[in-house]
């Protein structure tokens, strides 16, 4: 028959053994919630920056178009006001037509200037873009690391391993 102390001590080891394992599994769920909790939050982040990138894209591009409206009409004003003024002054031919296309130039190379800025800025949104990408990748690796779950297996072993030695330990005082 089994003594009191051993069988005691052996209790006492499996329930030690038995708790710490329910332990560490409710670790490991609630590390999956917040893991899971993180992810959706980051998902969301990266959504609102994508969202205030290209609204930002959106207010340069009409920025841009607005000026380069506003360029041509004030150009064409400009060539209307160079043609009559030229006609009050008696001048005509070759002279007129030469300073409507200085104007004309003018306002193409001014017009050329804006869209480049504009195609530049394009390219740094698609950069700004695939940037944020790669830093929600990284942010979403870092937060959905491996979650130490606890095996059962190893659990019963434990469990038995301490019941063992909690009985070793007692037939041990018994001797004593």
């Amino acid at each position: 028959m089994c003594d009191p102390v051993s069988a005691t001590l052996a209790v006492v080891g499996v329930a030690s053994s038995m708790s710490q394992y329910a332990g560490q599994r409710k670790q490991a769920q609630q590390q999956q919630r917040y893991q899971s909790q993180a992810a959706g939050a980051e998902r969301q982040r990266f959504i609102q920056e994508q969202s205030a990138l290209r609204m930002r894209q959106a207010q340069e591009q009409e920025a841009m178009n607005a000026e380069l409206g506003d360029i041509a009409l004030k150009s064409r004003e400009a060539i209307s006001r160079y043609g009559v003024s030229a006609g009050e002054a008696g001048v005509s031919g070759a002279s007129v037509a030469m300073g409507g296309e200085d104007l004309t130039r003018e306002w193409l190379n001014y017009s050329t200037r804006i869209t480049r800025q504009q195609e530049l800025q394009n390219i740094n949104a698609g950069l700004a873009l695939t940037d944020a990408g790669y830093r929600t990748q990284m942010n979403q690796i870092g937060i959905n690391k491996p979650i130490d779950r606890p095996s059962f297996l190893t659990g019963v072993l434990g469990a038995t391993q301490a019941g063992v030695s909690g009985y070793a330990t007692g037939m041990q005082i018994k001797k004593s």
